[in-house]
Formats: structure tokens, C-alpha cells, sequence
């Protein structure tokens, strides 16, 4: 039993760890030729515009959480109209929600970076990224729709070959925008945002012809109305996800200001250990997913046992990681920065820094995965609730003092996030062991 499960975990994770991979690619490949082809103002202009866009996707994409929750139970269910109409219903909200974000950021952009304490530079070079970035919102919302419909259907490999074919072609896109190849002039800075948006573009246009016209394990009908029976349980299940990522993001924001009081180098040098960090955990939201995935099909198969055992393996899994790429940090910090940036200055300001970062992933990776778990059993207020209070009564106000009062530069925000996984960490162990999740009813 353990055996199987372990190879059915690994065999959704791996495609889903690549995809996160992938995607992460997506943006850092703007992040590396930024930096490399034009300067470090330029990649804290990439890095302020960033933190607004995904910032924006993780609070109003939470309706993806609650959809492979339900998708997952339904197909544990063997309910295969349900998991239909769940599906068809999670797209039209993300189409809905995408249209209103796109207006809303063309009007209030400008109010939105005038938060931050940046050269007038910066700014400009912040707002024309944003602009043009934005325009990708609704094929981005879209798509992660589909990925998320057919995750909880328990396909994770169509999402990561969609992905890999839209960051082979942002790659080479920002190469020729960027740079200014061929019959193409060099744009720079707005040629990566052009590059991630026309990528995003064909992305959406896979993912429709796969969905809506090719056979595929989820084949769905384009029908834009909302079914209360449907959207009131997916509402009940997605507002606490929403309202974490709220607060989440807002504290992002507000360590985003208290470091933008530090000169350029601390800036840009805090930005690119935000990049390696997501890319240290991507393994772990990849088996997050499976995890949520396993963990809502065995409920719907009311197997609570395998539902536990799956939570538990999945999230020893993600220490694992945490253990492994800690090891790296430490021992190849430099050769690891200077992939993202040849600024010397840069990166022996981030230098000192990954020693703490290499410390805090195994509370990091196993608070992503037993998270995943539990959002996978709809258990989304659990979860909100130890984030909120991990990130407002620890991350925030000690990395305040520690920027702010102690002066001990960037790497207090790493002193911060070791303090409050740890606590938290620990928490969400025990709520997991409690099975509270266990009989939470998701069609209410």
C-alpha cells in the first residue's frame, strides 16, 4: 500500500514539479537577461511590477483551489457530470475575474507604484512593464483554470507540456525583443513583458484546443453562466484561500516597502533571493498538487485512511527536498547568484544571505505540501488561519525590527521566516493529524 502510494504520488508529482518549474522559468527568464542586457534598475523595475501581477493571480486565482477540490471528490465520486459542470463553472469565474482585474489595472496602475519609495526611473520603467504585462491577465487566469480543472481530474501532464512549449517560446522571444534580433528593433525592457504576454497568448490557445475541441479526460462546453449550486460551494471552499493570499500578498507588499528604503544593491539583491527561493520550492507546490489532488479523490472514495497516509508521505517528501537543496545553498551560494546577475556588488550582498535561506527550507517545503493536502480535503479555513497568523503576528513585525530597528539589511526578512515557519510549521502538523478535514462536506 505504502509502495503504491509512494509511486502514485511521485508519478502526479513529477510532471506537476516540472510544470512549477517551468512556469517559474517563464518569469525568470525576464529576471536573468534583464539583469544580464540591461541593469539592475531594470530588474528592480521587472521585480516591483511582478510582485503587483502575482500578487493579483494569487488572490483572485483561489477559485482553482476549491475547483480541484471538488473536481477531485467528484472523480473519486465516479460523479463525472458534476466534475464536468465544475469545471465549466471554475473557467467562466477566472474569465470574469480576469476582465475586471485588466480594468482595474489599467485605471489605477500608477496610484498602485506610487507605494513604493523608487527612482523616477524605476517607475517608468515599472508602469511600462505592468501595461504592457497585464494584457496577459485573461490568457493567464484562462489557463490556469484549465490546468487546475484537469489536475483535479488527475492529469498533470498535459499542464507542464503546455507550459514548457510557452517558456521555450518566451525564451527565445525575449532573446530576439530584448537584444533586437533580425528584422525585430531591440525594445528592452518591454520587449520581455511582449515576450511573456505572446507566450501566454499561445498557451491559451493549446490549452482551448484541447479542451473545447480534442478529446481529452476533461472535454467541456463553452456555457458563460453560473450555476448557484455550484459557485455557492466553490465560494465557501475558495474565500478562505482568498483572504489568506489577501494577507499574504499584502505582507509581501509591506516587506517590499520597508526593503525599498534600502539602497539599489539590497533591492535587487532581495529580488533575486525572492527568485531563487520560489524556485527552491517549486518541487514542493508540485507536490502540493498531487497531494491535494490524491488526498480529495481518496475523500470522495471515502477512504479516510489513504487520504492521511497520502498527506503524510507527500509532505515527508517535501523535508526531503528541503534538505537537499539546502545543502546546495550552502555549499554553492556564489555559483548559484551569479547565474541570475553579473553585478559583483549584488551578489556579495546576497551572499551571507542564502546560508539563512538554505535554513529555512524544511519548514518552508513542509508547511507548501501538508497545505496542499489540506486544501485538497477543503479544509481551506484551517489553513488560512495559520497563515494569517504566521505572517502578521511573526514575518512582518519581526522583519520590521530587524530591517528597520536592528539594520541588519535583507538578510532580517530570512530571520523572520525562520522564526514563523517553525512555530507554524508545527501547527499545521497537528491540525493535520487531528482529521478535523476528514468530514468536511464540500456541496454546501
Amino acid at each position: 500500500m505504502k509502495k503504491n502510494l509512494l509511486f502514485l504520488i511521485l508519478s502526479m508529482s513529477i510532471p506537476a514539479i516540472l510544470e512549477m518549474l517551468l512556469n517559474t522559468m517563464l518569469g525568470l527568464s525576464d529576471t536573468i537577461m534583464i539583469s544580464r542586457f540591461i541593469g539592475k534598475e531594470a530588474l528592480t523595475s521587472v521585480g516591483f511590477a511582478n510582485q503587483i501581477i502575482f500578487a493579483l493571480i494569487f488572490i483572485f486565482s483561489t477559485f482553482n483551489t476549491g475547483a480541484v477540490a471538488m473536481v477531485s471528490r467528484a472523480l473519486g465520486e465516479k460523479d463525472y457530470v458534476k466534475l464536468k459542470k465544475i469545471s465549466e463553472q471554475n473557467v467562466n469565474i477566472n474569465l470574469l475575474i480576469s476582465i475586471i482585474i485588466l480594468f482595474l489595472g489599467y485605471i489605477f496602475n500608477k496610484q498602485i507604484f506610487r507605494i513604493f519609495d523608487i527612482p523616477e526611473q524605476v517607475y517608468n520603467d515599472t508602469i511600462e512593464y505592468f501595461n504592457i504585462v497585464q494584457i496577459s491577465l485573461i490568457p493567464m487566469f484562462l489557463s490556469f483554470s484549465f490546468a487546475a480543472n484537469l489536475r483535479g481530474a488527475g492529469n498533470t501532464l498535459t499542464p507542464m507540456i503546455i507550459t514548457g512549449i510557452a517558456t521555450v517560446i518566451n525564451i527565445i522571444g525575449n532573446f530576439v525583443l530584448i537584444l533586437g534580433l533580425g528584422p525585430f528593433p531591440a525594445l528592452g525592457i518591454a520587449g520581455a513583458a511582449w515576450a511573456t504576454t505572446g507566450s501566454r497568448y499561445i498557451a491559451l490557445f493549446i490549452y482551448i484546443y484541447i479542451i473545447y475541441i480534442k478529446e481529452s479526460n476533461i472535454r467541456l462546453e463553452f456555457k458563460f453562466f453560473f450555476d448557484k449550486n455550484i459557485v455557492k460551494p466553490l465560494w465557501n471552499i475558495s474565500l478562505p484561500g482568498a483572504i489568506e493570499q489577501t494577507l499574504m500578498q499584502t505582507s509581501f507588499v509591506v516587506i517590499g516597502v520597508i526593503v525599498s528604503q534600502l539602497e539599489t544593491v539590497s533591492e535587487a539583491g532581495y529580488r533575486i533571493l525572492i527568485q531563487i527561493e520560489s524556485i527552491s520550492f517549486m518541487p514542493a507546490v508540485g507536490m502540493s498538487i498531487a497531494a491535494a489532488t490524491l488526498v480529495g479523490k481518496s475523500l470522495g472514495e471515502k477512504d479516510i485512511n489513504k487520504a492521511s497516509k497520502v498527506g503524510y508521505l507527500s509532505s515527508g517528501m517535501g523535508m526531503i527536498w528541503g534538505v537537499i537543496v539546502g545543502i546546495f545553498f550552502i555549499l554553492f551560494p556564489d555559483q548559484i547568484l551569479s547565474i541570475f546577475t553579473k553585478e559583483i556588488d549584488v551578489i556579495n550582498k546576497a551572499v551571507p544571505v542564502m546560508f539563512f535561506i538554505a535554513l529555512n527550507q524544511i519548514g518552508l517545503n513542509f508547511i507548501i505540501v501538508i497545505s496542499g493536502a489540506l486544501r485538497g480535503a477543503g479544509d481551506t479555513k484551517g489553513v488560512m488561519i495559520n497563515t494569517i497568523l504566521r505572517l502578521w503576528l511573526v514575518f512582518v513585525p519581526f522583519s520590521y525590527v530587524s530591517i528597520v530597528v536592528l539594520n541588519l539589511g535583507i538578510v532580517g526578512v530570512w530571520y523572520a521566516e525562520i522564526l514563523s515557519f517553525t512555530i507554524f510549521a508545527t501547527a499545521l502538523f497537528f491540525r493535520f493529524r487531528s482529521k478535523t478535514w476528514a468530514i468536511l462536506e464540500l456541496t454546501k
